[in-house]
């Protein structure tokens, strides 16, 4: 069983990594060659030498990777068959459905998923959708009090799935087609939207309201605490209420998994139940003769983590439990002895069924895998060695064993999250995480402030864990091969003592953790034009130095591309500090994420056109100096050079904040790459009347987004560009690139890339020409654009 489904998972993983999708045709032939390898299988299987049956397995083996493989096409096929069709984008529509998800609140206003159930368009199914309070920033509005579980009428615009595409980047696109939402949008103001029913009937919008009713409770009995986050998190499976200064705490300590709906808390749960029913059914006669209390405990414990599951919101962690419960309450009652390892498969199993898309979250391999390693370090010994060695046996394996995937996934590890697991599993499974679930069946004040306090109490040590220089072990992303070779390496040096030179299995560890990327040669530049939406971020790398030029927009007041795009981009390249950050200007798409760039990475200094008041010029500091026109400095004998603005008299100011946006050339290799930020036509003049042949590029970032007041003719034909790259958002309600611009661009026989169509650009300046690659290119998916 364990081989069945371990082929079938791996023939869902290869699946998932696919830039297309197979033809129904090959699909059928897939699971035919499958049913036929297995009919084979079977046959050669019932003979009895070892080596028939060895074949036997692999084929079998071949079977199911084969039919894993075409039903995770059909299953995808099906669902992005449910797709907004391309003539409906930006259109209003009027729906009516049932809201099936918490809403949450954001800075200007909330966001839900709505399961369409009547529309004057051919829509999907299921939709997310953010209703604002306000589209400028001069506007505000009361909002709706809008509840899970309601019917409501709306006016609606959308659009098809799209994210951000980068370099080890989140893929939003892949997340949304795993929840089943096939398009996003927004509430557009008409008198007609409407709550058609306050309480539609079903299971799950009742569940959806209990989770709601539990959230909000937890918010008035602790509205200004700074965990009550944390106990929504536990008791109802809402993670979004956790502040991102806690996530980075967690994440460091190596406790992120405690403030999720766990295993441990379902099986805590599940095993107070089983105890408290068992005790009480031994204790009558009548019913333990009918039937035994055991099984009538393990019963009621599966039923009571099925509740909680269901309360929890239904993560892969509580549903790999939930079903390693069912198998082992099934072998209790039928009398059946089961090997942990297969009620693990048999989990895996269910879970890929149920959600072929699993294997895309991160959760879903730290789950079993985890799981695994516990198995693995504690199934099979002859005798017990003690509590507090089991204990620390345990710590060790899977601190150990994760340490391959958590340095893939998030490029970091923990290094005090043995000492910092020790002090808070005890305090989170036993005693905060019981009172928070105590508080959202029975509100009693007491039990909210009880669990907060206990809480708080867990986070002093963590904290200062936590705060410690070499709490964590960061490095960039290593490569999928050494990663696998390692998880190898880790499994060998958990096996028993008397395994045979057990430290072979620690040193494949070595080559993963010291691993760097390659960068580029001396005199060579690699630079990214990063999808950012509509806004501009660029990292220019050379071979020793690093910068940055624009930082792309702020989303919200606690959300902006350079928390959420840049700095993870640079700790999955190794990149630890930057050399030189520009901030051309003032404008949010281009300096929205500056403030935490500085603060989340060092930085040598910082060129800008920003005003003396500006946040992030604030701290930077005595670093900051302004743009001027003919600074210039060299790296690994790369060439930058400063080619606007020029410098202006004291307490003179530009006309526009555009006309003093920083422009850099960039040399290396014999070529060039012009950056022109948002300057305008005025600019472009004052540029081709300085210095016309300095604009002469190989590559360039076009002017303002492709805007109708840049791209001049005259700046057209002067800079001559082999490559044009034009940095927007999807659907921006800017409507860039103008259309005359795009066609002046595309007459002058340019190569045109744009980042919502190509995700990031990658340009390679070197000694043996000029490479230009796109990350959807790169790193192709079938779902990516549908």
């Amino acid at each position: 069983m364990r081989i069945i489904v371990l082929a079938f998972a791996a023939g869902i993983f290869v699946c998932q990594l696919g830039a297309a999708l197979p033809s129904p045709p090959a699909m059928a032939a897939a699971l035919g060659g499958g049913l036929g390898l297995g009919a084979l299988a079977w046959g050669v299987s019932r003979r009895r030498a070892p080596l028939w049956r060895g074949v036997g397995a692999v084929l079998t083996a071949l079977a199911m990777a084969a039919m894993g493989w075409s039903y995770a096409a059909w299953r995808a096929e099906l669902r992005l068959a449910e797709a907004l069709p391309a003539a409906w984008e930006g259109r209003d529509v009027i729906v009516t459905g049932v809201v099936a998800s918490l809403p949450q609140a954001f800075e200007r206003g909330l966001r839900f998923v709505l399961e369409v159930e009547e529309s004057a368009a051919p829509l999907p199914r299921t939709i997310s959708v953010a209703w604002y309070s306000g589209f400028r920033d001069e506007e505000s509005a009361a909002l709706a009090d809008v509840r899970a579980g309601e019917r409501w009428r709306l006016t609606v615009r959308l659009k098809r799935p799209h994210g951000n595409v980068n370099p080890h980047g989140f893929d939003y696109e892949g997340w949304l087609l795993e929840q089943g939402i096939r398009a996003t949008g927004y509430v557009r103001p008409a008198d007609d939207n409407a709550r058609l029913e306050a309480c539609v009937p079903g299971v799950m919008n009742t569940v959806l309201r209990l989770r709601e009713g539990v959230r909000e409770r937890f918010r008035q009995a602790l509205p200004d605490a700074p965990y009550a986050g944390v106990l929504v998190a536990l008791a109802v499976g809402d993670q979004r209420a956790i502040a991102p200064e806690l996530w980075r705490v967690f994440a460091r300590s190596g406790i992120s998994h405690l403030v999720a709906i766990s295993g441990l808390h379902v099986t805590m749960i599940a095993a107070l139940f089983a105890a408290a029913l068992g005790g009480i059914w031994r204790r009558s006669p009548s019913l333990a003769l009918r039937w035994p209390a055991q099984q009538a405990g393990v019963v009621a414990g599966f039923a009571t983590a099925f509740v909680y599951c269901l309360l929890a919101g239904w993560g892969v962690p509580a549903q790999r439990t939930l079903y390693m419960l069912g198998c082992v309450a099934l072998a209790l009652v039928l009398r059946r002895e089961t090997a942990p390892s297969r009620v693990l498969a048999l989990a895996l199993g269910v879970v890929l069924v149920l959600d072929p898309w699993a294997v895309l979250a991160a959760g879903f391999w730290l789950s079993f895998g985890a799981v695994a390693l516990l198995l693995l370090v504690g199934s099979g010994r002859l005798a017990s060695e003690g509590r507090l060695k089991e204990a620390l046996r345990t710590q060790w394996a899977i601190t150990l064993g994760l340490v391959p995937a958590l340095l893939v996934l998030f490029q970091q590890f923990s290094l005090v999250s043995p000492l910092a697991n020790a002090i808070a599993i005890p305090l989170v499974s036993f005693v905060v995480t019981p009172l928070a679930i105590g508080y959202a069946i029975l509100p009693l004040q007491m039990l909210a402030d009880l669990a907060h306090g206990a809480f708080a109490l867990t986070m002093l040590p963590v904290q200062w864990l936590a705060d410690l220089p070499w709490a964590y072990w960061q490095q960039a992303a290593p490569p999928p091969l050494l990663a696998v070779l390692a998880s190898l390496g880790c499994i060998w040096a958990l096996l028993p003592r008397g395994t045979p030179v057990r430290w072979v299995g620690l040193s494949l560890l070595v080559p993963l953790v010291l691993w760097t990327p390659l960068r580029p040669a001396p005199g060579e530049a690699k630079v990214s034009v990063l999808d950012v939406g509509q806004g501009l971020a660029v990292h220019v790398q050379t071979a020793t130095r690093d910068l940055i030029y624009d930082t792309g927009p702020a989303f919200s007041t606690d959300a902006n591309s350079g928390e959420r795009i840049l700095l993870p981009y640079l700790k999955a390249l190794g990149v630890r500090r930057l050399d030189t950050l520009i901030v051309t200007h003032q404008d949010n798409d281009h300096a929205g994420g500056a403030e935490a760039v500085l603060t989340g990475i060092p930085v040598g200094e910082v060129l800008s056109s920003l005003p003396q008041n500006h946040p992030a010029r604030l701290i930077a500091g005595t670093r900051h100096q302004p743009c001027v026109a003919g600074q210039g400095w060299e790296w690994d004998g790369v060439r930058f050079t400063m080619l606007h603005p020029e410098a202006l008299a004291d307490g003179a100011r530009p006309r526009k904040t555009n006309d003093a946006a920083c422009v850099l050339r960039v040399e290396a290799a014999g070529r060039r790459l012009l950056l022109t930020s948002d300057i305008e036509a005025v600019s472009e003049a004052g540029l081709l009347a300085r210095n016309t042949a300095g604009l002469a590029s190989d590559v360039l970032v076009v002017p303002h987004h492709g805007s109708r007041t840049s791209s001049t003719p005259a700046f057209i034909e002067a800079t001559r560009p082999r490559w044009v790259i034009f940095p927007v958002g999807y659907r921006n309600r800017f409507r860039h690139p103008n259309a005359e611009v795009w066609a002046r661009w595309s007459a002058s026989g340019a190569g045109i890339l744009r980042t919502d169509a190509s995700g990031a650009v990658i340009v390679n300046l070197g000694h043996a020409g000029l490479r230009v690659d796109t990350a959807r290119d790169l790193a192709p998916r079938y779902w990516h654009g549908r």
